[in-house]
């Protein structure tokens, strides 16, 4: 008389299981990336001049600074944080580089720039980590602090920058590109490499999906979370630098608004505000979409205030379809 071994049927529950994670995972990256590609054709058709060449480069110039603040807003949102005050953070790092241009060279203001934002990251962090404040608390207050810091060291008026060497960096190409796109892909490239390759990396994504347990396991919780938070402002730095080299003025209202567009781009890539799931990869495609939907409604003349119509619906849908996701 034979009999089933106990551990039989569940083995092939498990492999069924596994099947159907893997299918919904395989669905979840192409998706994006198909919706994108339809989102392109269609706008082809809407508009003669969508394709062209000077077109497409002004489409990846103008994504670049979203898509850059976009990068590390990724990294807080995989630990199931938010960072509302990247676009703030941006901000201070715009008028200190103006500022300090005006009697430094470019290799004295950049890194000044940019290690400034990461200091006010680290606020962000160590006030989330350590102090226990909510990171929705924490970097809402630092929306604030960080934009009147750069009001205060402007006296509210923007300071122009006269560097040539500077201006480039937002405006000039190389082979072909536009800077700012290859800033941006270096960008990702390297946040890419850390997310998958790195023992850092593969803890922010535990800390998203069980903080509990990745503390039971040995991973440094407080610290990791810290780094995120200052790796969120480094990038905003470096999104800063763009837009302070773009426009050749340093302003105190730079960036306002931005954490709103990078926290869509990263949520319509399919990162899970619930944290633990979600890529660098994917919030690229997500910022395309964004950057391709308003570009194909300025073609067709669709009122401004129209647009961000469109930009909250696409929003609340790309959640909704998340939260099915996960639920299934």
């Amino acid at each position: 008389m034979s009999e089933t071994t106990p551990s039989s049927r569940p083995r092939d529950g498990a492999g069924t299981r596994s099947r159907q994670q893997i299918f919904s995972a395989l669905i979840g990256r192409t998706g994006v990336l198909a919706a994108l590609i339809l989102l392109i054709i269609v706008s082809s058709f809407l508009n003669d001049r969508f394709l062209s060449v000077p077109n497409l480069m002004n489409v990846l110039r103008q994504v670049s600074i979203v898509g850059i603040l976009a990068v590390g807003m990724t990294f807080v949102i995989l630990t199931k944080g938010i960072d509302l005050s990247v676009g703030s953070i941006l901000g201070v790092s715009v008028v200190l580089f103006a500022g300090i241009l005006e009697t430094q060279s470019m290799a004295v203001a950049i890194p000044l720039g940019i290690l400034a934002a990461m200091a006010l990251g680290l606020v962000n962090g160590l006030g989330v980590a350590f102090a226990g404040i909510p990171p929705f608390i924490m970097t809402l207050g630092m929306l604030s602090f960080a934009r009147g810091l750069a009001f205060i060291y402007t006296g509210g008026t923007p300071i122009p920058i006269l560097d040539e060497a500077f201006f480039n960096l937002g405006n000039g190409y190389t082979f072909g590109v536009p800077n700012p796109t290859l800033i941006l892909l270096g960008t990702l490239l390297v946040s890419g490499f850390v997310l998958t390759q790195t023992p850092f990396g593969r803890s922010v994504y535990a800390i998203g999906s069980n903080e509990d347990a990745a503390r039971l396991s040995g991973v440094p919780v407080g610290l990791y979370t810290t780094i995120v938070y200052v790796i969120s402002g480094g990038v905003a730095g470096i999104s800063g630098l763009v837009y302070a080299s773009q426009l050749s003025v340093g302003t105190p209202i730079a960036g306002q608004a931005y954490e709103l567009d990078a926290i869509a781009a990263v949520v319509v890539g399919g990162t899970s505000l619930f944290g633990g799931k979600g890529s660098v990869t994917g919030t690229l495609i997500g910022t395309l979409i964004i950057g391709v939907l308003a570009n194909i409604l300025n073609l067709t003349g669709v009122d401004p205030f129209v647009q961000q119509l469109f930009k909250g619906a696409l929003i609340v849908v790309a959640v909704f379809i998340m939260a099915r996701s996960s639920r299934a």
